[in-house]
């Protein structure tokens, strides 16, 4: 995690990059090492992979582990709201904070982060575009120290289940036609080729995609330097998909975390009525009795 606060400064220049920090839900990462000892921004490193926030982060940054902080360590489901209220405070954050979220691995577990934080109503949620991958390309500053902030004393609201889709969602959703459902996984993933990629544990039985859903990969969201790409952009990626955000939207991929990068484009970016579906391919392809389509022939693991 990072923490850096933004608030009411004393100068025009800091107002300037206030203004800046509340346009949008990105913010790049010029305006990021400009504004490392700003007042009223809350920076949180969300990485997956083990020692990345302790080989180097930005300085300042406060580490959140998805594994353990994220993430209920008893059932599977998201962290608990008492959970997230006391890493937020932890980490200075407070009502009027700017949280500004960024990790490894393409931001996906940040992105999770910012789906998570929106399900607990937390405000002025921004990623840091490109995320860690684009920061140490472009030889930012890193640090080891580990930082300590004032207690924050933000508190977080009930979880909204309307930033949440279920099985239940996504199957009725499937049946009905009442959303638009977006499998953002690997063509081979979706076609049911393979069931999950290479050297990932999480799978399932079933091979395939939710019947109805349609396919854009995440990875098409992006630029090659792993921001995301333009508004208008990605709109009309994924009008061409059939999808313009007049229906309600259900996005999914294996758990939940690259799926939450495309809420995060749809949903932040441009605004539309999107849900994350985090129990995704795991959950839907190891239930019974959902509609299922599989067009590879590899119907059952091992198969």
């Amino acid at each position: 995690m990072i923490r850096i606060l933004l608030t009411s400064a004393a100068t025009a220049l800091t107002l300037s990059h206030a203004a800046l920090a509340s346009d949008g839900p990105l913010v790049t990462a010029e305006w990021l090492e400009q504004n490392l000892d700003a007042e009223g921004i809350s920076v949180i490193e969300v990485s997956v992979n083990p020692g990345v926030y302790e080989r180097g982060h930005i300085p300042g940054a406060t580490n959140v582990v998805w594994h353990t902080d994220l993430v209920d360590p008893v059932r599977r489901d998201i962290a608990s709201g008492e959970r997230i209220q006391e890493l937020l405070r932890a980490a200075g954050v407070n009502e009027d904070t700017t949280v500004i979220l960024y990790g490894d691995t393409n931001n996906w577990f940040a992105a999770w982060g910012a789906w998570v934080l929106d399900v607990y109503g937390v405000q002025n949620v921004k990623l840091l575009d490109g995320g860690r991958k684009l920061w140490e390309a472009e030889g930012r500053a890193l640090d080891t120290a580990a930082p300590a902030h004032p207690e924050g004393a933000i508190t977080v609201a009930d979880a909204d289940a309307t930033k949440r889709a279920f099985i239940a969602d996504v199957v009725a959703a499937s049946e009905g036609g009442s959303a638009d459902i977006i499998d953002i996984r690997s063509a081979d993933e979706f076609s049911g080729k393979i069931i999950a990629p290479e050297g990932f544990k999480e799978t399932a039985i079933r091979a395939g995609h939710v019947t109805g859903a349609i396919n854009v990969p995440w990875g098409q969201a992006v630029q090659e330097d792993g921001r995301f790409k333009s508004p208008e952009a990605l709109k009309a990626l994924y009008a061409e998909a059939g999808v313009d955000g007049s229906r309600p939207i259900i996005t999914y991929c294996r758990i939940g975390e690259r799926s939450s990068h495309t809420w995060f484009a749809l949903s932040k970016i441009l605004g539309y009525d999107v849900r994350n579906y985090d129990g995704s391919w795991t959950e839907y392809g190891n239930a019974v009795g959902v509609p299922v389509t599989n067009v590879a022939g590899l119907v059952w693991t091992g198969q």
